[in-house]
């Protein structure tokens, strides 16, 4: 393999994609398919399935599905998922980074989609390396004056983990991990 070749392989597994076979082909015992960036329009996507399946050399080659992705995160698809919805989550997961996938997931997959972006939208707080590292942000950012004003061997002593904990099991935030990372959204949008 070539230097050029690693590059536009490197490239083209980066995007969210999809492999789309031939349900006709498949069931004649044979593989007609196509790998399809899924980070298009709906109407893009299904023309190229349109194109795999005048492909076929069976007489009536309509019915196709989802054989295969990939650079979805941990987002799961399944043979029949709608167009639609697989590149929404695609232009998503590649303008927000594979946590928009968890996020996906912590409502249900696709049919979360609405939530989801609204969440991303509205209820995104932020990347953090831990939940106490959340916590004593907003501390900081809320009651700063206060903070600096209490002396510095009793703020040692602010419980972080235990504000954050509180935090999460009342319900007032949640969290998607993605590449050891954690995302914390408000739950209460």
């Amino acid at each position: 393999m070539t230097a050029q070749d690693t590059k536009l392989t490197a490239n083209t597994t980066q995007r969210p994609r999809i492999y789309v076979a031939s349900l006709s082909d498949y069931n004649a015992g044979r593989l007609l398919g196509r790998w399809i960036d899924a980070d298009q329009s709906a109407d893009a996507i299904h023309s190229e399935i349109a194109a795999m399946l005048e492909e076929s050399k069976e007489e009536i080659a309509e019915e196709w599905a989802i054989h295969d992705y990939e650079c979805f995160g941990e987002l799961r698809l399944s043979e029949f998922d709608s167009i639609d919805l697989v590149a929404q989550a695609a232009r998503l997961i590649v303008e927000h980074g594979k946590m928009f996938a968890g996020l996906l997931n912590h409502f249900g997959g696709l049919a979360g989609m609405d939530e989801a972006k609204q969440y991303m939208d509205e209820g995104y707080l932020g990347e953090f390396s831990s939940l106490a590292d959340y916590a004593q942000e907003l501390i900081d950012d809320l009651y700063s004056d206060l903070i600096r004003a209490i002396p510095e061997f009793i703020r040692y002593h602010i419980d972080y983990d235990g504000i954050a904990h509180d935090l999460e099991l009342g319900g007032h935030i949640f969290t998607v991990v993605c590449n050891g990372m954690l995302h914390v959204f408000d739950a209460h949008i």
